[in-house]
């Protein structure tokens, strides 16, 4: 799905970068997400965050010797 109409930058692309460890700062200088007409920030800030999550609780899990990963619920 494409979340950048200005730039075609896709979900996957995103997806892709934040699970390289890119913070949005980069996404946004590199893709040029959210740089135009900003229409799509909330919805890029979101997937990011949540690929930036889950690889996180992967990593956890990995650092644990857990084969699978854990839920941190924030209170």
């Amino acid at each position: 799905m494409i979340v950048c109409v200005c730039h075609r930058v896709s979900d996957k692309t995103i997806e892709r970068a934040a699970r390289a460890g890119a913070d949005f700062d980069e996404i946004q200088l590199e893709l040029g997400v959210a740089t135009q007409c900003g229409k799509c920030e909330g919805c890029a800030r979101a997937l990011w965050s949540e690929c930036r999550t889950s690889h996180k609780m992967a990593h956890l899990g990995q650092e644990l010797g857990l084969g699978r990963s854990i839920q941190l619920v924030a209170t």
